[in-house]
């Protein structure tokens, strides 16, 4: 099964219907010009669909009237199947280009990505390898489509930063993260103590030149908190801001405080020290401490809530006033002043409700089915990962890929089953937590749902929203995808959705978060701005028309990847068995958008480094 594009479960999903409404000139094949006919065979068309608002294209899912599972052959039809009506906007097509395999998986050998412009250098963070590895981009001036995506290996690694040489500390750790502005590169690096904790000292970030092709030049380092997770310049290149996680070691006996580090570049040289904007108002006691709310999730043992606070991601405001920086196992973001340094407010995202049919999940992996349905009772933390920003109208957005993530450690963890929870009686879904075929695995927290404290759950909480949303700088909600990403990939991959990414097992991680909506890139083509949500798990990545944050739409899902490979990927040791060099692009970790005046072929590229499979793969954006 190693199609061109996208190797489509085609028993599954053989007799998918797209109908156009906008002069389709009727031919079929797996490269259109409209969303999902650049994924999918087409096998009918029907031109002027009346169901279909002027200037759209009725797309059928596959899926039945109610989104719950998908239909045999024979019931695919108009009056049972649902469909959905995308905009002529969806005229954007990618073609996979590039492609860097180290050969090692599961081992997180190619995370996040960076593109320097003036060299047509690729910077992937090798996490296994605690360098940063510098590909080689200037073959893609003339690399055309793929003919063979999966085994695709046309992009050359020409060098290394070893970051921890250059810094010259001990017990230095793992690069995880880099960001480029102009001709300076930072990297962030964590660093462990001699009590033999990995990653509970301060970091540091390192700074290097970059000169044409010529090697990066070791700059200086900064020293910021425990745990520099993320590091990202403001547009104006006039600041660093470094995401410090500060998480606790597995025996919850050292618990470093999450921080921002905001480091001053003058003249293109950084400066010495890094200030560091802390969470210690918001503590017990502190002036600041009414401001966390019971949606802010604080559930550390003995920890305060500045330990508790676990900074992950950052995206700066296009004014470069402020930094949107997503606390994501507290389900919150944190605004930050950059001008004064300081905290500006702390945003709940609350929760979403999965009784809502627009919010559908499938909640067991043992069920043995596509089978998406809405649960009064049950919800979802948002709890972002990756984050990014952008202006409408004069006015800020934020936008998340819901990830969702858990604190379990050997001394401390909140995750349970939903079947081991004690339910109030009167909960209504009370029946289907003992039931493995609906609610009984769903992965949940422990630590939220005893709404009046007497010591059952009044609501069944889990983790991750299965979705990416768009938010004001006030942190209200303005969309949200639903169950978007499920349903798509359900009627793409049939039984493969909610695959994990080691292994191809079909539907293994309903229980846990879905698809694990994680990397996250914007970019504008034209006059149209687009969202690229990676989806960890079930691997490749959803494209969003984003332009107005009130009328967004779905336009593709693009993915490199073989359902039928028999390979298992141990993710601790790295070892393989089977045979997972065609298995394609497993885990997107990282993402950049490079925009075609940056681009060494003219046209914009989508760069993604996927941590299973430790690839680099670069897509051609096309508009139509």
């Amino acid at each position: 099964m190693k199609t061109k594009r996208f190797p489509l479960a085609a028993t599954v999903m053989g007799s998918l219907l797209l109908c156009a409404c906008s002069g389709d000139d009727g031919a079929t094949g797996d490269k259109g010009d409209n969303g999902l006919s650049s994924l999918v065979k087409v096998t009918a068309l029907n031109v002027g669909d009346a169901n279909c608002p002027a200037g759209g294209q009725r797309i059928e899912t596959g899926l039945d009237a109610n989104s719950n599972g998908l239909l045999d052959e024979s019931e695919v039809d108009s009056a049972q199947t649902q469909f959905v009506c995308q905009p002529q906007t969806a005229g954007l097509t990618t073609e996979l280009i590039g492609r860097h395999q180290t050969g090692v998986y599961g081992l997180s050998a190619a995370e996040i990505v960076e593109y320097h412009s003036a060299s047509n250098r690729i910077f992937v963070v090798n996490a296994i390898s605690g360098k940063v590895d510098i590909i080689d981009g200037s073959l893609l001036a003339t690399s055309s489509a793929a003919t063979e995506p999966l085994a695709l290996n046309n992009l050359n690694k020409l060098a290394e930063l070893d970051v921890a040489k250059d810094v010259g500390q001990t017990l230095l750790g793992s690069v995880n993260s880099v960001s480029i502005s102009g001709n300076l590169l930072a990297a962030a690096i964590e660093r462990g103590d001699a009590a033999g904790n990995k990653t509970q000292a301060n970091g540091f970030v390192a700074f290097y030149q970059l000169t044409g092709t010529e090697a990066p030049q070791f700059i200086s380092a900064v020293e910021v908190g425990a745990l520099p997770d993320n590091v990202v310049f403001t547009h104006d290149g006039k600041a660093v801001l470094v995401a410090n996680e500060g998480e606790p070691n597995s025996a919850y006996t050292l618990d470093p405080e999450g921080s921002i580090a905001l480091i001053a570049i003058t003249d293109g040289k950084p400066a010495a020290t890094a200030t560091i904007i802390g969470f210690s108002e918001f503590n017990q006691g502190g002036t600041r401490h009414s401001e966390i709310t019971a949606d802010i999730k604080i559930n550390g043992p003995m920890a305060s809530v500045a330990q508790d606070l676990e900074p992950e991601y950052i995206a700066i405001s296009q004014d470069n006033l402020r930094a949107f920086v997503s606390l994501q196992e507290n389900n919150a973001i944190a605004v930050i002043d950059i001008a004064n340094a300081t905290v500006a407010k702390i945003l709940p995202l609350g929760l979403k409700d999965y009784g809502l049919e627009v919010n559908k999940i499938d909640a067991s992996d043992k069920d043995d089915r596509v089978n998406l349905q809405s649960y009064t009772g049950v919800y979802g933390m948002y709890q972002p990962d990756t984050l990014a920003s952008y202006r409408w109208n004069n006015t800020d957005f934020i936008v998340t890929a819901n990830e969702g993530d858990s604190r379990d450690y050997a001394a401390f963890s909140e995750e349970a089953r939903a079947a081991d929870l004690v339910l109030d009686a009167n909960h209504p879904q009370f029946a289907a937590a003992k039931d493995k075929t609906q609610l009984a695995r769903l992965k949940v927290t422990t630590s939220m749902g005893d709404d009046d404290m007497d010591g059952d759950y009044d609501r069944i909480v889990s983790f991750g929203a299965r979705s990416f949303s768009i938010w004001t700088a006030d942190g209200q909600q303005v969309f949200d995808s639903g169950s978007d990403f499920e349903r798509i990939t359900a009627a793409l991959l049939g039984n493969n959705f909610n695959n994990n990414n080691e292994e191809n097992k079909g539907d293994s991680r309903s229980d846990d978060k879905g698809p694990e909506p994680e990397a996250l890139a914007l970019g504008q083509i034209g006059q149209r701005l687009y969202a690229f949500i990676g989806l960890e798990r079930t691997s490749g990545f959803m494209i969003y028309d984003v332009t107005n944050p009130f009328d967004v739409h779905f336009i593709d899902y693009v993915v490199n990847r073989d359902y039928d490979a028999d390979f298992t990927i141990d993710t601790e040791t790295g070892e393989v068995k089977g045979d997972a060099t065609l298995a394609g692009d497993l885990g997107p970790e990282g993402m950049k958008f490079v925009s075609a005046d940056k681009s060494p072929n003219g046209k914009p590229l989508l760069i993604i480094g996927n941590e299973v499979s430790g690839s680099t793969s670069v897509y051609q954006l096309n508009v139509k």
